[in-house]
Protein backbone atom coordinates (compact mmCIF):
# COMPACT_ATOMS: atom_id res chain seq x y z
CA UNK A 1 0.00 0.00 0.00
CA UNK A 2 1.53 3.58 -1.07
CA UNK A 3 0.93 6.43 1.08
CA UNK A 4 -0.35 9.64 -1.13
CA UNK A 5 1.37 12.66 -0.32
CA UNK A 6 -0.90 16.33 -1.06
CA UNK A 7 1.22 18.52 -3.47
CA UNK A 8 1.98 21.66 -2.16
CA UNK A 9 3.64 23.88 -4.69
CA UNK A 10 4.30 26.99 -2.33
CA UNK A 11 6.07 24.76 0.16
CA UNK A 12 7.77 23.31 -2.90
CA UNK A 13 8.55 27.44 -3.72
CA UNK A 14 10.24 28.11 -0.62
CA UNK A 15 12.37 25.04 -0.38
CA UNK A 16 13.57 26.00 -4.42
CA UNK A 17 14.48 29.66 -3.51
CA UNK A 18 15.74 28.51 0.14
CA UNK A 19 18.14 26.02 -2.20
CA UNK A 20 18.92 28.92 -4.54
CA UNK A 21 19.63 31.08 -1.69
CA UNK A 22 22.18 28.37 -0.39
CA UNK A 23 23.69 28.09 -3.72
CA UNK A 24 24.68 31.52 -4.19
CA UNK A 25 25.97 32.13 -0.60
CA UNK A 26 28.05 28.88 -1.09
CA UNK A 27 29.21 29.90 -4.68
CA UNK A 28 30.37 33.61 -3.14
CA UNK A 29 31.67 32.54 -0.02
CA UNK A 30 34.87 31.24 0.38
CA UNK A 31 35.13 27.93 2.25
CA UNK A 32 37.32 27.29 5.50
CA UNK A 33 39.84 24.92 3.43
CA UNK A 34 39.56 26.32 -0.10
CA UNK A 35 41.18 29.90 1.41
CA UNK A 36 41.94 30.10 4.52
CA UNK A 37 38.69 31.90 5.14
CA UNK A 38 35.53 31.41 6.85
CA UNK A 39 31.88 31.05 5.85
CA UNK A 40 30.10 33.75 6.68
CA UNK A 41 27.99 33.73 10.60
CA UNK A 42 24.78 32.33 11.22
CA UNK A 43 22.32 34.65 11.21
CA UNK A 44 18.79 34.40 12.54
CA UNK A 45 15.81 36.42 10.97
CA UNK A 46 12.38 36.95 12.62
CA UNK A 47 9.63 39.13 13.50
CA UNK A 48 7.01 39.78 16.01
CA UNK A 49 3.68 41.81 15.83
CA UNK A 50 6.36 45.02 16.72
CA UNK A 51 9.44 44.13 15.38
CA UNK A 52 11.83 42.35 13.09
CA UNK A 53 14.82 40.65 15.09
CA UNK A 54 18.14 39.69 13.89
CA UNK A 55 20.56 37.97 15.69
CA UNK A 56 24.38 36.68 14.38
CA UNK A 57 26.61 34.41 15.71
CA UNK A 58 30.08 35.94 16.15
CA UNK A 59 31.90 34.63 18.95
CA UNK A 60 35.19 36.39 19.84
CA UNK A 61 34.59 39.34 18.13
CA UNK A 62 34.27 42.85 19.62
CA UNK A 63 31.56 45.45 19.29
CA UNK A 64 33.80 47.78 17.34
CA UNK A 65 34.64 45.68 14.95
CA UNK A 66 31.30 45.00 13.50
CA UNK A 67 29.19 47.64 11.34
CA UNK A 68 25.49 47.68 10.39
CA UNK A 69 23.87 49.38 7.91
CA UNK A 70 20.37 49.73 6.57
CA UNK A 71 19.60 50.75 2.60
CA UNK A 72 16.09 50.90 1.80
CA UNK A 73 15.00 47.46 2.24
CA UNK A 74 18.41 45.77 2.73
CA UNK A 75 20.26 45.00 6.18
CA UNK A 76 23.94 45.10 5.73
CA UNK A 77 26.46 43.18 8.35
CA UNK A 78 30.52 43.99 7.75
CA UNK A 79 33.09 42.73 10.29
CA UNK A 80 36.98 41.30 10.59
CA UNK A 81 37.82 38.54 12.69
CA UNK A 82 41.31 39.80 13.29
CA UNK A 83 44.28 37.04 12.81
CA UNK A 84 46.38 36.68 15.88
CA UNK A 85 49.66 37.59 15.43
CA UNK A 86 51.98 34.45 14.56
CA UNK A 87 54.57 33.22 16.41
CA UNK A 88 57.88 31.42 15.07
CA UNK A 89 58.18 29.18 17.82
CA UNK A 90 55.03 27.68 17.71
CA UNK A 91 54.81 24.42 15.19
CA UNK A 92 50.86 24.14 14.94
CA UNK A 93 49.47 20.44 14.59
CA UNK A 94 45.62 22.06 14.14
CA UNK A 95 44.71 24.82 12.89
CA UNK A 96 41.03 25.85 12.48
CA UNK A 97 40.69 29.20 14.43
CA UNK A 98 38.64 31.53 11.75
CA UNK A 99 39.77 34.76 10.44
CA UNK A 100 39.17 37.06 7.80
CA UNK A 101 36.98 39.76 7.15
CA UNK A 102 32.56 39.29 6.14
CA UNK A 103 29.87 40.79 4.69
CA UNK A 104 26.44 39.78 5.05
CA UNK A 105 23.38 41.48 3.13
CA UNK A 106 19.92 40.18 3.12
CA UNK A 107 16.46 41.67 2.37
CA UNK A 108 14.17 42.56 5.22
CA UNK A 109 11.04 41.00 5.63
CA UNK A 110 8.89 44.39 6.22
CA UNK A 111 9.42 48.19 6.00
CA UNK A 112 11.29 49.27 9.38
CA UNK A 113 12.29 52.53 11.21
CA UNK A 114 16.13 52.14 10.71
CA UNK A 115 16.47 55.22 13.37
CA UNK A 116 14.77 53.84 16.05
CA UNK A 117 16.86 50.39 15.49
CA UNK A 118 18.89 49.07 18.93
CA UNK A 119 21.65 46.90 18.48
CA UNK A 120 23.47 44.57 21.72
CA UNK A 121 26.27 43.09 21.61
CA UNK A 122 26.41 39.69 24.66
CA UNK A 123 27.99 36.65 24.60
CA UNK A 124 29.33 36.61 20.57
CA UNK A 125 25.52 37.39 19.72
CA UNK A 126 24.68 40.28 18.44
CA UNK A 127 20.79 41.46 18.10
CA UNK A 128 20.21 43.61 15.92
CA UNK A 129 15.60 44.54 16.72
CA UNK A 130 14.36 47.31 14.39
CA UNK A 131 11.09 48.75 15.00
CA UNK A 132 8.38 47.78 12.19
CA UNK A 133 6.92 50.86 10.09
CA UNK A 134 3.51 52.71 11.77
CA UNK A 135 1.47 51.40 8.62
CA UNK A 136 2.78 47.81 8.45
CA UNK A 137 1.94 47.18 12.16
CA UNK A 138 -1.29 44.74 12.96
CA UNK A 139 -4.54 46.83 13.46
CA UNK A 140 -7.08 45.92 15.61
CA UNK A 141 -10.31 46.56 14.95
CA UNK A 142 -12.84 46.39 17.77
CA UNK A 143 -16.34 44.94 16.64
CA UNK A 144 -19.15 46.39 18.77
CA UNK A 145 -22.67 44.77 19.00
CA UNK A 146 -25.75 46.35 18.16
Amino acid sequence: MSNLIRFEPMREMITLREAMDRLFNDAFTPSAGATGGWQVPAVDLYQTDDEVVVKASLPGMKSDDVQISITGDMLSLKGEFKQEEEKKEKAYHLREQRYGAFERTFPLPTAVVPDKAKAEFENGILTITLPKAEEVKPKMITVKAK
